[in-house]
Formats: C-alpha cells, sequence, structure tokens
C-alpha cells in the first residue's frame, strides 16, 4: 500500500509533455503519466510495474528502482524513501518497548552551547534531549525534565500539530507542518517495523485533519537544513536558520541547531532569551519565582515584552 500510493503520487505530478511524451486524446482518465508511459520511460515492461506498483513484487532490482527515480524525477531523498518502501523485507526489526536516551557526550555538549538552541531527537522527532535554550525557544511552556520521563516526553510532530502553544510559536506554521511529515514520511520509509511510530502517525492522522491531508501526499524530504520563522512569546518575533546534524550514535539521532545573523535583532533576541534560560535553575526550586507569557514559564524578572 505504501508504495503504491507513493507511487500513483509521483506519476500524478508529471505530465506527458514535461517529459517527452505525447498525450494523444483530449479526456485522460488519470491526472498524470498513465502506467504505460511510466514504463516507457523507465524502460520495464507494463505487467512488471503494474505488479510493482501493486506491491505483488517485492524484488525490484537496484536498477529498476534507479530507472523509476530517474523516469519520475525524484529527489535525493525521494530516491531513497523508494529503495526502503520497495524492499521493506531488508530493514531490521526495532526492540520493542525500547526507551531512548540521547547519549552522555552529547547532553555534554549541548549543555556547553549555551547561546545556541539545541535540541537533540529520535527518528520519531521525540525530544531526547535539550540545553536550556533550546527548551526556552520551543517549549518553554513544558517541564524542562521532560525528556528524560517516560509518558512525558515531548514530540516535536505531537507537539506542532496538536498543541495550541507551538502552533502559535511558527508564523509559518504550514510551511512548518509540511517539512515535518515530509521527514516522518522518509522516517517511517526507514523504519517500517516501528510500532511506536506507526502509533504517531495513528493519533495524529485521527486528531488533526492537517495532518491527515498532508501524510496523504506522501511528501518526503530530509530537511537538514533551513530558515524558521518564529513569534516567540517571550522575545517577539525571530527568524533563525536551522540545522539538524545527524549524531554518530546512529538509530535516526540528530541534534537541532538554531542561529541568528550575527549583529541582528535576532541575536539580541536570543542573547536575551539566553539569560533568562540561564537564570532558570538558580530559581526553579522557589515557588512563584518566573513568570509566565501565554503559557511559557521562564524565571527572571528582567525579561519584559
Amino acid at each position: 500500500m505504501e508504495l503504491s500510493d507513493f507511487l500513483r503520487t509521483r506519476r500524478a505530478r508529471l505530465q506527458p509533455e514535461e517529459v517527452g511524451l505525447v498525450a494523444y486524446g483530449a479526456r485522460r482518465r488519470v491526472p498524470g503519466l498513465r502506467r504505460e508511459e511510466l514504463a516507457q520511460l523507465a524502460g520495464v515492461s507494463v505487467t512488471y510495474y503494474t505488479r510493482l506498483e501493486q506491491g505483488q513484487s517485492l524484488n525490484a532490482s537496484d536498477e529498476v528502482l534507479d530507472a523509476l527515480a530517474r523516469a519520475l524525477r525524484l529527489s535525493p531523498d525521494e530516491h531513497a524513501h523508494l529503495r526502503n518502501i520497495a524492499r521493506p523485507g531488508r530493514a531490521r526489526p526495532r526492540p520493542a518497548d525500547r526507551f531512548e536516551r540521547a547519549r552522555a557526550g552529547t547532553r555534554q555538549l549541548i549543555a556547553a552551547m549555551r547561546e545556541v538552541p539545541a535540541v537533540v531527537v529520535g527518528h520519531r522527532n521525540e525530544v531526547l534531549a535539550w540545553n536550556p535554550l533550546g527548551h526556552a525557544l520551543l517549549a518553554g511552556h513544558l517541564d524542562p525534565a521532560a525528556p528524560d520521563h517516560r509518558g512525558e516526553r515531548p514530540n516535536l510532530s505531537r507537539m506542532l500539530f496538536l498543541d495550541p502553544h507551538t502552533r502559535e510559536l511558527y508564523r509559518g506554521w504550514e510551511e512548518e507542518a509540511r517539512a515535518n511529515v515530509a521527514y516522518l514520511r522518509l522516517s517511517a520509509g526507514r523504519h517500517p517495523d516501528d510500532r511506536e511510530l506507526a502509533a504517531l502517525v495513528g493519533e495524529l492522522s485521527m486528531n488533526s485533519p492537517e495532518f491527515a491531508a498532508l501524510w496523504a501526499r506522501h511528501p518526503v524530504n530530509d530537511c537538514l537544513f533551513g530558515s524558521k520563522a518564529l513569534h516567540h512569546p517571550v522575545v517577539g518575533r525571530l527568524d533563525l536558520a536551522f540545522e539538524a546534524m545527524p549524531l554518530p550514535e546512529g538509530g535516526g539521532h540528530r541534534m537541532l541547531l538554531y542561529s541568528a545573523a550575527p549583529g541582528s535583532a535576532d541575536e539580541a533576541a536570543l542573547r536575551l532569551l539566553a539569560g533568562a534560560a540561564a537564570a532558570a535553575p538558580a530559581v526553579a526550586a522557589g515557588p512563584d519565582c518566573g513568570i509566565t507569557v501565554d503559557g511559557w514559564e521562564l524565571p527572571g524578572s528582567s525579561v519584559n515584552r
């Protein structure tokens, strides 16, 4: 089903004239390329391609998949996704009920990055660790210790679609939502036997019509860099650069880093937020020590908006 839907969506986005084919007849029953047209472009028989699209052939060679990727003009991420979902039996099953953690060295590294928001996530977009500024930037309304507790661990995808505070954080929420779903699709292809990931997709599909609609389009993108347009409830408007760095421990762990242009108002706002975040441990033990803005709590009365 996954392979069938993916191939159909990619056929639908290409018109015959775009790939050098002549479209005969005024009416076409399907949008985009027909199966026989794609088979012709890829150099395979229509019968073989039909069986592949219907999930009746799970042993497609690299050569065939590469030819289909070229014919469909897939991006490198989409090409890799095609290989993953065309041969799901080659994926390694993941241990059930495994509570993953960020490596101690990774935690030490992000703790040392006092003026850079840093968040470590797993392949389901679950937060494994964050430094004080990363927590203050993305989830100041949540317990900073939540990533270490089963049942409380935040998930960036769940937050984006189901948490109103997170939704309000992104000025370009629709763009952020598309990128988030595109990464989850890619991850689902890499980890087809991950029950927790499947459960997350099911939860979001049931509770967010926007997620369900995006998921049905089969977007695929690794989303390793870009920009984030935010409106933070404490420091206001922020335009930040974003990098996602794969970590050496494997398993799909990534470090998300955010930065501002030197000398910009965004850099000044990040420094202000860093100061408030750094003050948090010193006053967190006392009651009513923090300020709350739209549900986001940052200790220290020096932050005024």
